[in-house]
């Protein structure tokens, strides 16, 4: 596990606004960033999400993005739902009918 891509990760504010588009899409009621912000460490440091990361960053590719936190073919949509889900749990209100 590397703790530069944990530290890359948590500085990133495009990944950090996918973590929030997922909090606000699972119900999060709040400021959806604010909770990104809070949880980004404990939500990035994820073993998959560092080795994808990590490769991301080895190789050199001519479509290189340096902006690794917007490419979802590194950190999957997929991924940010997997550990964003169980975290985020709608209040009562949230979940009612109209």
């Amino acid at each position: 596990m590397s703790y530069s891509s944990i530290v890359e990760m948590t500085a990133s504010p495009t990944l950090q606004a996918r973590i929030a588009a997922a909090a606000a899409d699972e119900g999060y009621v709040g400021d959806p960033l604010v909770w990104a912000r809070t949880n980004v460490w404990l939500v990035v440091s994820q073993a998959d999400w560092v080795a994808a990361w990590d490769s991301a960053r080895a190789s050199s590719s001519e479509n290189f993005n340096p902006d690794t936190g917007a490419r979802d073919d590194v950190i999957t949509d997929g991924m940010i739902l997997a550990v964003v889900q169980p975290m985020v749990q709608p209040t009562a209100e949230s979940s009612e009918s109209p």
